[in-house]
């Protein structure tokens, strides 16, 4: 690693092989944004507590490791998405993500009620849709103890337009905040930490499938204004 360049660590996923989840969307957005030099290191689920373990403390909450983790240049190890992302603003300041505004916290409020709504129709997805088989007996063991069944039984009684329904209100409240300003950004012309809080939800809702992506922006109320948001910061998640 040069003196320079950061290492971030992402969760593996079958072909493409790309970021795929929200919160390691949060920190690669981040990182393109502000134009930082780093590396990706790809892990399973399995490897993650091994990983860090040694470096880090452990989240009290479960899972006790996370990703996206980081090492930053100088060989900290840090966790979280929230935590690197003030980290990396005040390491690299400009440009701003501006983490001072009431918006970001909005947002991601929002974000927590729409991820709630739809775990039980990811839980069940993600391991046909997008994992490896070298993650499917840790995601289907961790998660069961998680929510107390398996996520098969958790679709079949919790998911489907039931959880459709919970997370439209959510999806069209993110809508009025969009286009309470004008431009494309929460904060109107600028754009900010919020955009990329709300963007890992749309490129995770497009990561999962068509079927998913187009019932999520159908129940926003204005589809265009949420892929206007994502295509502008499609730049920043290659």
């Amino acid at each position: 690693m040069s003196s320079n360049q950061y290492t971030f660590y992402d969760l593996a996923s079958r072909s493409p092989g790309s970021t795929w989840t929200p919160n390691p969307w949060k920190t690669r957005l981040v990182l393109n944004f502000k134009g930082i030099d780093y590396n990706t290191r790809w892990l399973e689920y399995p490897e993650i507590t091994p990983e860090l373990e040694n470096h880090l403390p452990p989240n009290e909450k479960f899972p006790r490791y996370t990703i996206p983790a980081i090492i930053t240049p100088d060989g900290k190890y840090m966790m979280d998405s929230r935590p690197i992302a003030e980290y990396l603003e005040s390491k690299h300041p400009s440009p701003s993500l501006h983490l001072d505004s009431s918006i970001v916290d909005q947002v991601d409020a929002l974000w927590w009620k729409y991820m709630g709504a739809i775990m039980p129709i990811f839980l069940n997805q993600v391991p046909k849709r997008i994992l490896n088989d070298a993650s499917l007996e840790h995601w289907y063991r961790t998660r069961k103890a998680f929510v107390g069944m398996s996520v098969e039984e958790l679709e079949e009684t919790k998911g489907g337009e039931k959880a459709w329904n919970e997370a439209e209100p959510v999806l069209r409240e993110a809508t009025a905040s969009l286009k309470q300003t004008e431009g494309l950004f929460f904060l109107g012309e600028t754009i900010s930490y919020a955009d990329f809080i709300w963007g890992s939800v749309l490129l995770f809702s497009e990561r999962i499938g068509p079927d998913f992506f187009e019932e999520a922006l159908k129940r926003t109320g204005d589809a265009q204004v949420h892929l206007d948001l994502l295509n502008a910061v499609r730049p920043w998640s290659v």
